[in-house]
């Protein structure tokens, strides 16, 4: 569904140059379910940008459900944002439209296709939960109701990807839990692929692979162990703390044989004072060793 290779973003102000992306490689598959997490300006919400088709790269190359975003005029741009992605945002106020009601919100992006756009509506605020609040307007919803109606309306064209940047960040922790959930279960109904950007640790329970970015390239990842159906049963039957870790961390190695180590391994005794490492092969393995270490 996403192939990216080697994005670079620079902005430039009149004195300032700022490098967003330093090379970003990422592939995400058709229908999975992830997040993308990293410090205040790692590169996450340009990266979504760019997916979104809001912003453009300085260099590399971007290619999404099969098309070239780098080559699209901005009559195709605009086509690719209508029907092929989906955005959620974190403030909701670039989703909604306080005063209409909830199924009104819904009804105005399906106004562009021309379809039946109430029965529409209500299919859709249905599958988010909310068929009982159609009337409401925004200010009798809930912030996770306000959420959930966002989704809604991202979903009302029926885009192959949704992409969500911090949807939870200002819900409560349970809210966010049922916003996370809905996430899945429409996943997982609908086949549709879902990218969320996030600082929610609840996050890397929830998906099926997390990818950590910093300094602007991907870093790392966590890929789900079992499928959360079965994590959760397991969890019930043996009844474990939710907190054990559901995911196997990998570092990524990108195409230039670059490697960036998890801060936490860095801490270790001999590593946290040097820039140095020895580089040793031992039985297909290899091993870095501190720079006290070295002959």
């Amino acid at each position: 569904m996403i192939r990216c290779e080697e994005l670079v973003k620079i902005y430039k102000t009149a004195d300032l140059e700022v490098v967003a992306l330093q090379g970003l490689d990422m592939q995400v598959e058709d229908g999975e379910l992830m997040a993308i997490i990293g410090n205040s300006g790692s590169g996450k919400s340009t990266l979504l940008n760019m997916l979104g088709g809001l912003d453009k790269p300085s260099a590399g190359r971007l290619f999404v459900d099969g098309k070239d975003l780098l080559a699209f005029g901005e009559k195709e741009l605009v086509k690719y944002k209508r029907e092929t992605v989906g955005f959620v945002w974190q403030n909701n106020a670039r989703n909604l439209i306080p005063y209409l009601t909830a199924l009104e919100n819904v009804e105005l992006p399906i106004l562009l296709k021309g379809r039946r756009r109430r029965a529409r509506a209500i299919e859709l605020l249905e599958a988010v939960g909310l068929g009982h609040r159609l009337k409401n307007k925004l200010s009798e919803l809930s912030g996770g109701e306000q959420q959930r109606v966002a989704i809604a309306i991202a979903l009302a064209n029926e885009p192959r990807l949704l992409l969500a940047d911090e949807p939870t960040g200002s819900l409560d922790t349970k809210t966010s839990e049922q916003v996370l959930d809905l996430f899945r279960n429409l996943n997982q109904t609908l086949g549709i692929t879902v990218v969320i950007v996030t600082h929610d640790p609840l996050l890397a329970r929830k998906v099926d692979r997390v990818v950590q970015i910093r300094d602007g390239k991907t870093s790392a990842e966590m890929i789900r162990r079992e499928s959360y159906a079965d994590e959760l049963a397991r969890l019930d039957a043996e009844h474990l703390q939710a907190e054990q870790k559901s995911h196997i961390e990998y570092a990524v190695l990108d195409k230039a044989g670059r490697l960036q180590i998890p801060a936490g391994y860095l801490d270790a005794e001999g590593f946290k004072d040097s820039n140095k490492v020895r580089v040793e092969m031992e039985e297909g393995r290899i091993i870095l060793y501190p720079q006290e270490m070295m002959p």
